[in-house]
């Protein structure tokens, strides 16, 4: 015991040296500033007297070498306390989450004085398993994509479990909900809060603010969130973590008395009013505060009667006012304006607010001291700032970094029963590793991170309800289609994209950069991330399917171009053939070119004539004619009205079906058998096959994909397909009997 206190007691010198050498070369420094009688503000936004004896240049250097002393010493002791023998007695069931960082020296006093206890033992801020629970604002499709960013950082420097708490409308529900579900992130729980519902607590503040209502909505989280809940951080959506999100969960225990409040000092001139004539804020305390990061301790929040409080508030200022210009942010410094003592002022670095009036160059001396950067401007990353490359940087880090890397677990802490994650194991472990075919079989299960509406969608149902979707599937090398099919197809478009983080915002400076994609807003593109060694083609089907918001949809593939008029001749078809009544699988006949520039036919008839000079071919003629021989193309060439055909073995033709169509089977992954199998099983199930005599869909060249390369050069690939296929037709005559049969049967060479 007086081994390790003596070992303390060097702590505890160090520690002095580190608190007592700035503060007397900071006396030293601003000496000058003393003599003259007037106050000096160490306020790190605030510009500082200098003192006669030295120029800025002169003070900015001395400066740095005490900040090079300071670092130095921090160094030294750190080592130090590594070496001692008090490090290895450190109970490693708990973390110790102390700040460092600029001006904040609080956490090395509480060292010190945790070293004078008769333990000479640090008493523990942030148990190891505790939940960390994090409330954010989010509506739309686009704030849906800032929180994946948001909470990509804040999971990758995570070390506690974490509880989301999210107040969303209808639209980012629905996204984060299936992104979260997919993502199955250990120790980390969501919880939802419906905006919608929330927005007539709010909506007779008027707010000129472009986050609009629910730029407003923080104010009511005392009553929106659970009333067990006593602590929360409260996040903007634009906002990257560079620490673990722990540090500053562990600020709460430095609260004190009537303290209810941890907000970061506004980095600009907003509230000063000097920002151009006539400017006229609502009334803050000095600078006041900014509100993308905020400490709530709710329930003293509550006995405060908060609700009533901000209220009053709002009433009073609105007379005057009018209006909010930055929401809740001006109303929260109202109330702050009246009560001072709610606030316990965070260190500058636990919001650093990038807009282009800010000081917030003033607040860190090195973009290292960092903790969280706020893009709190409309212009986000395009903001002025002399380390903007910086900022930038670490947040496209975050923004193209491997989702699936985030998935690991906690050791130490014990996690909630997940019933999705158990029954997947249990799927997994009943697997033979052994099978030759067993990656097949496993892609089977793997569950693909889903992004869906990864851009805004809009759609207007049609009157008649006869409306179409177009559904297909791509991945990043047939982006250069989107903008052709776009403009061949006017109805809504459902897509499935198969990318990598990385790619996903190539493909987001695609689409923002396209005239022609831009402009269309009915079409939903849906993001499912790359893993796993094999391209899960009737998987991404299925997502686009899922999520059409019309009655009949057209299984298309990207590498087509659907007619000029197709999709309102499909929805006059709709209707000719009562298919909202009948189980019927409307064909549209494919063809082909090998010329990468062709001039589209406009008519049956011109199509006809390209078919008989040899610019067009009837769609894998030359090396799959079973695949499309049942449309039957020389009954087509003559046809006037739909005929109906008969399924035969390998048929794999393009249709248009009712939403409520069976899905593909997961099992057949990349090239082969894909469309094969889920016309079998339409077939199985009754459907009616029709031929639109004058319907057609152009096949464009391209590059052969991977997965085809796989199964032309690889033995194992085209014998595993196989098995999987005859197992799959043994599926199908269990699960429809006696009319399944055939399927067994048919002769099947693929």
């Amino acid at each position: 015991m007086l081994g390790i206190c003596r070992g303390r007691r060097k702590f505890l010198a160090a520690s002095l040296t580190i608190l007592f050498v700035p503060a007397i070369t900071w006396i030293y420094l601003f000496a000058g500033s003393f003599e003259d009688g007037k106050p000096v503000s160490l306020s790190p936004l605030e510009s500082q007297p200098h003192s006669p004896r030295y120029t800025a240049s002169s003070l900015e250097v001395r400066v740095r070498e005490v900040e090079e002393e300071n670092r130095a010493l921090r160094k030294q002791l750190s080592l130090a306390q590594a070496r001692g023998p008090a490090h290895r007695r450190t109970n490693h069931s708990k973390t110790y989450s102390m700040e460092e960082g600029t001006g904040d020296s609080e956490s090395l006093r509480a060292g010190i004085v945790a070293g004078n206890s008769s333990e000479c033992g640090q008493q523990p801020v942030v148990e190891k398993c505790e939940t960390i629970h994090v409330a954010i604002v989010c509506a739309g499709y686009n704030a849906s994509r800032d929180v994946v960013t948001l909470v990509k950082s804040v999971l990758f420097h995570r070390r506690n479990p974490l509880h989301f708490h999210l107040i969303a409308d209808a639209i980012a529900k629905q996204i984060l909900a299936t992104l979260f579900q997919t993502w199955m992130v250990p120790a980390v729980r969501i919880d939802f809060y419906d905006a919608d519902e929330l927005k007539s607590e709010v909506s007779w503040i008027p707010n000129k603010h472009y986050s609009g209502i629910y730029g407003l909505m923080k104010l009511v989280l005392t009553k929106t969130l659970p009333s067990n809940l006593e602590r929360v951080i409260v996040l903007d959506t634009d906002i990257t973590f560079a620490t673990d999100i722990a540090e500053l969960w562990a600020v709460f225990h430095k609260f004190k008395g009537q303290q209810v409040l941890g907000l970061v000092e506004n980095q600009s001139d907003w509230y000063l009013g000097n920002l151009w004539k006539n400017h006229r804020p609502w009334p803050a305390l000095g600078r006041g505060y900014n509100t993308g990061v905020i400490l709530l301790l709710l329930d003293k929040l509550r006995k405060m009667k908060w609700e009533q409080m901000w209220r009053l508030t709002a009433e009073r200022e609105l007379m005057s006012m009018l209006s909010t210009s930055l929401a809740d942010q001006d109303i929260f410094n109202a109330v702050i304006k009246q009560n001072p003592f709610l606030v316990y002022q965070l260190p500058c670095f636990w919001n650093v607010q990038l807009s282009d009036h800010t000081r917030s160059e003033q607040c860190y001396r090195d973009v290292s001291d960092l903790k969280v950067i706020h893009w709190n401007s409309p212009k986000k990353l395009r903001v002025k700032n002399k380390h903007v490359e910086f900022f930038r940087n670490l947040y496209l880090t975050f923004l193209e970094y491997d989702g699936n890397l985030l998935r690991r677990e906690l050791f130490g802490c014990p996690s909630e029963a997940d019933v999705n994650s158990e029954n997947l194991q249990k799927q997994l472990s009943e697997l033979d590793e052994d099978d030759l075919c067993y990656e097949f079989r496993r892609e089977r299960f793997t569950v693909h991170r889903t992004h869906l509406y990864f851009l805004h969608y809009e759609y207007e149902p049609a009157a008649d309800n006869t409306d179409v979707t177009l559904v297909a599937q791509l991945s990043m090398d047939r982006l250069q289609m989107l903008e052709a099919i776009c403009k061949h197809w006017e109805g809504p478009i459902s897509l499935a994209l198969y990318l990598s983080d990385a790619e996903a915002q190539q493909f987001l400076r695609y689409a923002q950069g396209s005239e022609v994609l831009m402009s269309r807003h009915n079409v939903g593109y849906h993001i499912v991330y790359k893993e796993g060694q094999f391209y899960p083609v009737n998987l991404l089907r299925n997502v686009a399917m899922k999520h059409i918001s019309t009655p009949y949809m057209f299984l298309s593939d990207i590498d087509f171009l659907p007619m000029y008029g197709l999709y309102e001749y499909l929805r006059k078809s709709v209707i000719q053939l009562d298919l909202a009544n009948t189980k019927k699988a409307l064909i549209v006949p494919a063809f082909e070119t090998l010329r990468y520039r062709l001039s589209f036919p406009k008519s049956k008839a011109e199509l006809l004539s390209m078919l008989d000079m040899g610019t067009l071919f009837t769609f894998r003629y030359h090396v799959w004619t079973k695949g499309h021989a049942p449309t039957n193309f020389a009954k087509w060439r003559t046809a006037t009205t739909p005929y109906r055909v008969e399924w035969e073995a390998d048929f794999e033709p393009y249709v248009v079906v009712r939403k409520d169509c069976p899905e593909y089977d997961r099992r057949f992954v990349g090239f082969g058998w894909n469309k094969v199998a889920h016309i079998m099983e339409l077939d199985a199930q009754e459907y009616e096959f029709t031929v639109l005599p004058n319907a057609y869909m152009i096949h464009m060249p391209h590059a052969p994909s991977f997965d085809i390369t796989k199964f032309r050069s690889n033995k194992q690939y085209r014998i595993c397909l196989k098995t999987l296929k005859e197992e799959f037709q043994q599926d199908m005559s269990r699960h429809y009997g006696f009319a399944a049969l055939k399927y067994l049967t048919a002769e099947n060479n693929s």
